[in-house]
């Protein structure tokens, strides 16, 4: 066994797919059991868009959460319908599925999500999550009785993703259903996404958070090269847009949109590096990128 691996008798190490719709805070609970942001986080949905590992490794157990995009209903474009593959794709490389709702809340699309699990053969696990955002908590309780009436559960744990409350009663029922095994990963290893990858979606974070409407699902970013410089990393990445007036928005009045993009998005990339970040950011227009498989698969999307 390779070193920096558990290798343990009764050591657990199983896969986690985490499902759920669009905007129920999967990535948040994924970067709080891993300890660092490996997804990416804005309120609005569609916000991860790729099957991404967080690795969160103890000493009684190394869970491999997989980060799904949310399912999607209708797929109206190229993108949606790829997403929506990424996360289906998870369910059959997983020994448990965290299925998260949000409290008090049931819509078409945690339908949707209930209905694509329906034929799964492994244990699902139900959290629900902001709790703590919930008015009134004595319609808790009801809610519970709900979700276990919808399908058969493991278990059903209220949690709050963004305080950790209960999460640890969570952890303890998900490493149960995890098979008796060395760790896949050393300890180190936080995800298995790269540098360039890492910064894009860092990049696109801050520009989800800051742009207003519909332009965050007309944009992707992606990272051209890396440079070292001493110690310093020289990150240039390129953000693509579907239309030239979107390119205006993005760089803003005498360039300061995309200035102050860059300034948060390096503060961001020198925590994940823990070393100096120099940013360059470039604008560009590809027509109707997000509805072309050719020009997903070319940006780095597809089938995971």
């Amino acid at each position: 066994m390779p070193e920096g691996f558990r290798n343990d008798a009764d050591y657990r190490c199983g896969f986690v797919a985490v499902v759920g719709r669009p905007n129920v805070g999967k990535s948040t609970l994924i970067n709080h059991y891993v300890g660092s942001k490996v997804s990416i986080v804005s309120p609005r949905p569609q916000t991860t868009r790729h099957r991404i590992l967080g690795v969160a490794t103890a000493d009684d157990a190394q869970l491999v959460f997989i980060d799904t995009p949310g399912l999607h209903v209708g797929q109206k474009k190229a993108i949606n319908r790829m997403m929506n593959r990424a996360a289906l794709s998870a369910l059959g490389d997983a020994d448990a599925i965290l299925w998260l709702v949000e409290a008090g809340q049931w819509t078409a699309s945690d339908e949707n999500v209930l209905a694509r699990l329906k034929d799964c053969n492994v244990p699902v696990l139900c959290a629900i999550n902001k709790v703590d955002l919930m008015a009134d908590k004595q319609q808790l309780l009801p809610f519970i009785e709900s979700m276990g009436k919808r399908r058969e559960l493991h278990a059903i744990v209220p949690v709050s993703a963004r305080t950790g409350a209960q999460t640890g009663e969570l952890r303890e029922s998900l490493v149960a259903l995890m098979p008796l095994s060395p760790a896949m990963f050393p300890d180190e290893m936080l995800t298995d996404r790269g540098e360039g990858f890492r910064f894009a979606e860092i990049v696109r974070e801050k520009l989800t958070l800051r742009l207003r409407q519909e332009l965050p699902y007309g944009l992707t970013v992606q990272t051209e090269r890396i440079e070292r410089d001493g110690e310093r990393l020289v990150v240039h990445c390129t953000i693509f847009v579907e239309r030239d007036s979107q390119k205006g928005i993005v760089v803003g009045k005498g360039g300061h949109q995309l200035r102050d993009v860059g300034t948060a998005a390096r503060r961001d990339m020198i925590r994940v590096v823990d070393r100096p970040v120099h940013l360059e950011l470039w604008v560009k227009v590809r027509d109707n990128w997000a509805d072309s498989e050719q020009e997903l698969q070319r940006l780095g999307y597809g089938d995971e």
